[in-house]
C-alpha cells in the first residue's frame, strides 16, 4: 500500500492527493461554488498533467468541495466577457492544456459530481471518463442566456453522447436538469446519496487501479480513438492492440492467478 501523497495545501484552489494509485483532484473554492478562475484552471491542469506523467498513479477522481462540483466560469474575474481573447492567436493556443477539451491524461478519470455542475463545469465533467453523480446533482449549460455558447465542447460533445433533442434543449434553453434525468439519459452511470459519492467513487478507482495498467491504459486509448473511424478499421485496432496486450507479463499474470485461485499482482509490464 502506497502512503498518501499531498502536493497542493488545502487553501489551494485544487487539492491534489495520491493514495494507492488514485489520484484524487478537488476543486477548492466552495465559497464560489468552485467557479473557475486562473488559479483554478492552472490548479486543475497541472493536476492532469501529474495524472499523466506520474507512474504511480493509475486513475483520478475529479469532484468539487462543498455544494459544488464546479458552476462555471468566474464571470467576476473576467471583466471583458468570457469570450475575450487576444485575437486570432489564441485560436492557436500552445499551452499543455488548453479549456481542458483537447487534453488527454491518458488514463481513466472519474468524475464524481456534487451539487451544481453547469457551465464549464459541466463541459469539464463530460471530459471525464466515467461519470457518477449524486441525488442533489444539477447539471446545466447557461451560456446562451447569458450571450454567449459554450467554449470548451460542450455542443459538440453533448448531442454525440445523449439524444439530440435532449441535448438541443439544454443548449438552446439553458435550463438545468437533475440526477435522475441525467442518469436516464446516460450522462451518468450512477446515482448516490451526498453523504457516499466520495467512497463510490474512490471504490471505482480503487478496482480499476487493482487491474492491469496497460489494458486499462489500451482500452481506454481504444474506446476514445474508435468513435472518429469507421467499424471495420476499429476493429482491427482493437485487434491490433488487444495483441499488443496479450505480450505483456500481466497477461500471463491474470490467467496464472486465476488458475492458482489468488489474487493477481499486475506490475505494469
Amino acid at each position: 500500500m502506497n502512503e498518501p501523497t499531498s502536493t497542493t495545501p488545502a487553501e489551494e484552489p485544487v487539492i491534489f492527493a495520491v493514495a494507492d494509485g488514485v489520484a484524487t483532484i478537488t476543486l477548492n473554492r466552495p465559497a464560489q461554488l468552485n467557479t473557475i478562475n486562473g488559479q483554478l484552471s492552472q490548479g486543475l491542469s497541472d493536476a492532469l498533467l501529474q495524472v499523466r506523467d506520474r507512474d504511480d498513479i493509475r486513475v483520478g477522481v475529479l469532484t468539487g468541495n462543498g455544494r459544488a462540483f464546479c458552476a462555471g466560469a468566474d464571470l467576476r474575474s473576467r471583466p471583458d466577457g468570457p469570450a475575450a481573447s487576444s485575437g486570432p492567436a489564441s485560436v492557436f493556443g500552445t499551452a499543455p492544456l488548453t479549456g481542458f477539451a483537447d487534453f488527454d491524461p491518458g488514463k481513466p478519470i472519474i468524475g464524481a459530481v456534487n451539487g451544481f455542475c453547469l457551465g464549464g463545469g459541466f463541459e469539464i465533467a463530460l471530459t471525464c471518463d466515467l461519470l457518477i453523480a449524486s441525488t442533489d446533482a444539477q447539471f446545466g449549460l447557461p451560456e446562451i442566456t447569458l450571450g454567449f455558447f459554450p467554449l470548451a465542447g460542450a455542443p459538440v460533445r453533448l448531442p454525440r453522447s445523449i439524444p439530440r433533442v435532449l441535448a438541443n434543449d439544454m443548449l438552446f434553453t439553458g435550463e438545468r436538469i437533475d440526477a435522475e434525468t441525467a442518469l436516464r439519459f446516460g450522462i451518468v452511470s450512477r446515482v448516490v446519496p451526498a453523504d457516499q459519492l466520495l467512497a463510490v467513487a474512490d471504490g471505482m478507482a480503487r478496482r480499476i487501479a487493482g487491474f492491469a495498467p496497460l489494458a486499462v491504459r489500451a482500452m481506454r486509448e481504444l474506446v476514445h480513438r474508435q468513435a472518429d473511424i469507421p467499424s471495420a478499421e476499429a476493429m482491427r485496432l482493437a485487434s491490433t492492440m488487444r495483441w499488443v496486450i496479450g505480450q505483456t507479463a500481466d497477461s500471463k499474470e491474470g490467467p496464472r492467478a486465476f488458475a492458482e485461485k489468488r489474487q493477481p499482482i499486475f506490475t505494469g509490464e
